[in-house]
């Protein structure tokens, strides 16, 4: 795909993005995902720059008539990557603060937390992503508390993938924190703690002074295996 050629400086990235504009219409869900993906690492590279908003604006208007089109509930006769789809396209909507899509997520994520209404499994990501990436303090403790009281290791670990969206520095820490915590399998700490590298400016470089404070237990937990390069990746 383009952005591969475009990081590598074989074409310019306004290329890139006049190529993504064209799949607007486009109702394969690998397509999305690829775009999805490489829109991301772009969003990455720009975070250092003034070119960050605009990114998000980009996001936006490619991903909102999709995400008109989808909706928020399944239709009949949709198949499995449809839901896929959805959630998808409605997580890039909300992290990049697209109005409509905030509005609901943050009405669903109140009747899921409420008992009203209890969120289906693929709409739940992109409603916990959305809400945290525009959230404070209350909704980090609302999404630790649903962490507490899950009753399904995947659902844990569902959370525990998204909580690194949160944007206020001290939040970050807090997650980190959480990371090392009982709370948190020692297996699944890397997830969290990659989450908050991949949810922002500020998450990268607190998730990376957070790894070298803590590199002797983090090291000493893992012994070198799978886990330990996995963290380092991220």
């Amino acid at each position: 795909f383009p952005p591969s050629q475009a990081r590598a400086g074989i074409i310019s990235t306004v290329e890139v993005l006049k190529v993504m504009e064209a799949f607007v219409n486009e109702p394969n869900y690998t397509v999305w995902s690829d775009l999805s993906c490489n829109l991301g690492i772009l969003s990455t590279l720009l975070s250092h720059t003034d070119f960050h908003e605009e990114i998000q604006v980009f996001v936006k208007d490619v991903f909102s008539p999709i995400g008109e089109r989808l909706g928020w509930d399944p239709k009949p006769g949709e198949g499995h990557l449809d839901a896929l789809l959805r959630g998808l396209v409605l997580g890039k909507l909300g992290k990049a603060g697209h109005k409509a899509t905030l509005e609901e997520a943050r009405r669903r994520f109140k009747d899921h937390v409420e008992g009203k209404h209890i969120l289906s499994a693929d709409l739940r990501s992109p409603v916990y992503v959305t809400v945290l990436k525009h959230g404070d303090s209350s909704t980090l403790d609302t999404m630790l508390k649903l962490h507490k009281q899950a009753d399904m290791q995947e659902e844990k670990n569902r959370i525990e993938r998204v909580l690194g969206a949160i944007s206020h520095p001290e939040l970050i820490q807090k997650v980190l924190t959480f990371a090392l915590s009982e709370e948190v399998r020692p297996q699944d700490t890397v997830s969290v703690i990659g989450g908050v590298a991949g949810g922002s400016k500020q998450g990268r470089k607190a998730a990376w002074k957070f790894v070298r404070d803590n590199w002797e237990e983090l090291y000493n937990r893992y012994q070198g295996g799978f886990l330990i390069s996995r963290l380092i990746k991220v």
